[in-house]
Protein backbone atom coordinates (compact mmCIF):
# COMPACT_ATOMS: atom_id res chain seq x y z
CA UNK A 1 0.00 0.00 0.00
CA UNK A 2 1.17 3.52 -0.72
CA UNK A 3 2.63 5.14 2.39
CA UNK A 4 1.55 8.61 1.29
CA UNK A 5 -1.76 7.50 -0.22
CA UNK A 6 -3.03 5.79 2.93
CA UNK A 7 -2.40 8.81 5.19
CA UNK A 8 -5.56 10.57 6.27
CA UNK A 9 -6.22 14.26 5.63
CA UNK A 10 -7.58 16.11 8.67
CA UNK A 11 -9.90 18.89 7.57
CA UNK A 12 -9.38 21.95 9.83
CA UNK A 13 -12.21 24.10 11.18
CA UNK A 14 -13.51 26.61 8.62
CA UNK A 15 -12.60 24.43 5.63
CA UNK A 16 -15.22 22.54 3.62
CA UNK A 17 -14.47 19.81 1.09
CA UNK A 18 -17.03 18.80 -1.52
CA UNK A 19 -16.76 15.89 -3.94
CA UNK A 20 -19.14 16.22 -6.90
CA UNK A 21 -20.05 13.57 -9.44
CA UNK A 22 -17.10 12.89 -11.70
CA UNK A 23 -14.72 13.25 -8.72
CA UNK A 24 -14.30 17.03 -8.91
CA UNK A 25 -12.92 17.97 -5.47
CA UNK A 26 -13.64 21.56 -4.35
CA UNK A 27 -11.99 22.90 -1.19
CA UNK A 28 -13.27 26.16 0.33
CA UNK A 29 -11.57 27.93 3.19
CA UNK A 30 -10.91 31.33 4.74
CA UNK A 31 -8.25 32.20 2.13
CA UNK A 32 -10.14 31.09 -1.00
CA UNK A 33 -11.39 28.19 -3.11
CA UNK A 34 -9.46 25.56 -5.08
CA UNK A 35 -10.69 22.74 -7.34
CA UNK A 36 -8.99 19.60 -8.67
CA UNK A 37 -10.32 16.95 -11.04
CA UNK A 38 -9.48 13.54 -9.54
CA UNK A 39 -9.40 10.37 -11.63
CA UNK A 40 -12.80 8.61 -11.84
CA UNK A 41 -11.40 5.37 -10.35
CA UNK A 42 -10.15 6.89 -7.08
CA UNK A 43 -12.47 6.52 -4.08
CA UNK A 44 -12.71 9.68 -1.93
CA UNK A 45 -14.48 9.39 1.44
CA UNK A 46 -15.21 12.19 3.93
CA UNK A 47 -16.21 11.15 7.47
CA UNK A 48 -16.22 13.29 10.65
CA UNK A 49 -13.66 15.86 9.47
CA UNK A 50 -11.30 13.26 7.97
CA UNK A 51 -10.78 12.70 4.24
CA UNK A 52 -9.32 9.46 2.87
CA UNK A 53 -8.30 8.50 -0.65
CA UNK A 54 -8.45 4.82 -1.64
CA UNK A 55 -7.68 2.92 -4.82
CA UNK A 56 -9.99 0.26 -6.25
CA UNK A 57 -7.34 -2.26 -7.42
CA UNK A 58 -3.63 -2.98 -7.19
CA UNK A 59 -2.98 -2.02 -10.84
CA UNK A 60 0.21 -0.08 -11.48
CA UNK A 61 -1.81 2.90 -12.77
CA UNK A 62 -3.96 3.01 -9.62
CA UNK A 63 -0.90 2.71 -7.37
CA UNK A 64 0.75 5.63 -9.19
CA UNK A 65 -2.31 7.88 -8.81
CA UNK A 66 -3.10 7.00 -5.19
CA UNK A 67 -0.36 9.04 -3.50
CA UNK A 68 -0.51 11.77 -6.15
CA UNK A 69 -4.16 12.65 -5.60
CA UNK A 70 -3.85 12.40 -1.82
CA UNK A 71 -0.97 14.92 -1.94
CA UNK A 72 -2.83 17.25 -4.31
CA UNK A 73 -5.93 17.30 -2.08
CA UNK A 74 -3.79 17.81 1.06
CA UNK A 75 -1.98 20.73 -0.63
CA UNK A 76 -5.36 22.32 -1.43
CA UNK A 77 -6.55 21.94 2.20
CA UNK A 78 -3.32 23.49 3.55
CA UNK A 79 -3.45 26.25 0.90
CA UNK A 80 -6.97 27.47 1.68
CA UNK A 81 -6.40 27.31 5.45
CA UNK A 82 -2.80 28.56 5.88
CA UNK A 83 -1.50 29.51 2.42
CA UNK A 84 1.99 29.15 1.00
CA UNK A 85 4.91 31.58 0.99
CA UNK A 86 8.19 31.56 -0.91
CA UNK A 87 10.95 34.11 -0.29
CA UNK A 88 13.60 34.70 -2.97
CA UNK A 89 16.89 36.44 -2.23
CA UNK A 90 18.73 38.32 -4.98
CA UNK A 91 22.50 38.36 -4.47
CA UNK A 92 24.79 40.50 -6.63
CA UNK A 93 26.19 44.01 -6.88
CA UNK A 94 23.60 46.35 -8.42
CA UNK A 95 20.86 43.71 -8.52
CA UNK A 96 17.46 45.24 -7.71
CA UNK A 97 13.82 44.20 -7.40
CA UNK A 98 10.66 46.33 -7.40
CA UNK A 99 7.01 45.75 -8.09
CA UNK A 100 4.07 47.82 -9.33
CA UNK A 101 0.99 45.79 -8.46
CA UNK A 102 1.55 42.38 -10.04
CA UNK A 103 4.33 43.52 -12.40
CA UNK A 104 7.78 42.55 -11.09
CA UNK A 105 10.76 44.61 -12.28
CA UNK A 106 14.18 43.00 -11.87
CA UNK A 107 17.64 44.38 -12.58
CA UNK A 108 19.90 41.32 -12.69
CA UNK A 109 23.08 42.56 -14.32
CA UNK A 110 21.81 42.43 -17.90
CA UNK A 111 21.82 45.45 -20.21
CA UNK A 112 18.05 45.82 -19.69
CA UNK A 113 15.53 45.56 -16.89
CA UNK A 114 13.31 42.48 -16.82
CA UNK A 115 9.55 43.01 -16.42
CA UNK A 116 7.56 39.94 -15.42
CA UNK A 117 3.79 39.69 -15.07
CA UNK A 118 2.81 37.68 -11.99
CA UNK A 119 -0.57 35.82 -12.04
CA UNK A 120 -3.39 37.45 -10.06
CA UNK A 121 -3.63 34.41 -7.72
CA UNK A 122 -0.10 35.15 -6.44
CA UNK A 123 0.53 38.25 -4.33
CA UNK A 124 4.01 39.72 -4.48
CA UNK A 125 6.04 42.02 -2.24
CA UNK A 126 9.58 43.30 -2.67
CA UNK A 127 11.93 44.63 -0.01
CA UNK A 128 15.16 46.53 -0.57
CA UNK A 129 16.84 47.55 2.68
CA UNK A 130 20.21 49.22 2.85
CA UNK A 131 22.97 46.74 3.66
CA UNK A 132 20.79 43.71 2.86
CA UNK A 133 20.08 41.75 -0.31
CA UNK A 134 16.84 42.52 -2.18
CA UNK A 135 14.02 40.10 -1.31
CA UNK A 136 10.97 39.00 -3.32
CA UNK A 137 8.14 37.46 -1.28
CA UNK A 138 5.43 35.41 -3.01
CA UNK A 139 2.17 34.38 -1.30
CA UNK A 140 -0.58 32.15 -2.71
CA UNK A 141 -3.05 29.42 -1.85
CA UNK A 142 -1.98 27.29 -4.86
CA UNK A 143 1.26 25.41 -4.12
CA UNK A 144 1.85 24.38 -7.73
CA UNK A 145 1.38 27.91 -9.09
CA UNK A 146 3.62 29.61 -6.50
CA UNK A 147 6.36 27.04 -7.14
CA UNK A 148 6.14 27.58 -10.88
CA UNK A 149 6.36 31.39 -10.53
CA UNK A 150 9.32 31.10 -8.11
CA UNK A 151 11.13 28.72 -10.49
CA UNK A 152 10.58 31.14 -13.39
CA UNK A 153 12.06 34.03 -11.38
CA UNK A 154 15.04 31.87 -10.36
CA UNK A 155 15.65 30.87 -13.98
CA UNK A 156 16.17 34.53 -14.99
CA UNK A 157 19.56 34.55 -13.21
CA UNK A 158 20.59 31.11 -11.88
CA UNK A 159 23.08 31.10 -9.01
CA UNK A 160 26.61 30.68 -10.30
CA UNK A 161 29.02 28.55 -8.22
CA UNK A 162 32.08 30.86 -8.17
CA UNK A 163 30.82 34.04 -6.50
CA UNK A 164 27.32 32.86 -5.56
CA UNK A 165 25.58 35.64 -7.49
CA UNK A 166 22.03 35.14 -8.70
CA UNK A 167 18.48 34.49 -7.47
CA UNK A 168 18.01 31.85 -4.77
CA UNK A 169 15.51 30.82 -2.12
CA UNK A 170 16.09 32.33 1.31
CA UNK A 171 18.43 30.00 3.21
CA UNK A 172 19.31 27.89 0.14
CA UNK A 173 22.83 26.45 0.28
CA UNK A 174 24.89 26.74 -2.92
CA UNK A 175 27.94 24.57 -3.54
CA UNK A 176 30.85 26.89 -4.19
CA UNK A 177 33.80 26.12 -6.44
CA UNK A 178 37.36 27.34 -6.11
CA UNK A 179 38.39 29.66 -8.91
CA UNK A 180 41.47 29.43 -11.11
CA UNK A 181 43.78 30.31 -8.23
CA UNK A 182 42.35 27.46 -6.14
CA UNK A 183 44.38 24.79 -7.97
CA UNK A 184 47.82 26.48 -7.68
CA UNK A 185 50.00 26.26 -4.62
Amino acid sequence: MSRIGKKIITIPAGVTVEVSTGNLVTVKGPKGTLSQQVDQDMIIAIEEGVLTVARPTEQKRHKAMHGLYRSLINNMVVGVSEGYQKVLEIIGVGYKAANQGNILELSLGYSHAIFMSIPAEVSIATAMEKGKNPMVTLNSIDKQLIGQVAAKIKSLRPVEPYKGKGVRFLGEQVRRKAGKAGGKK
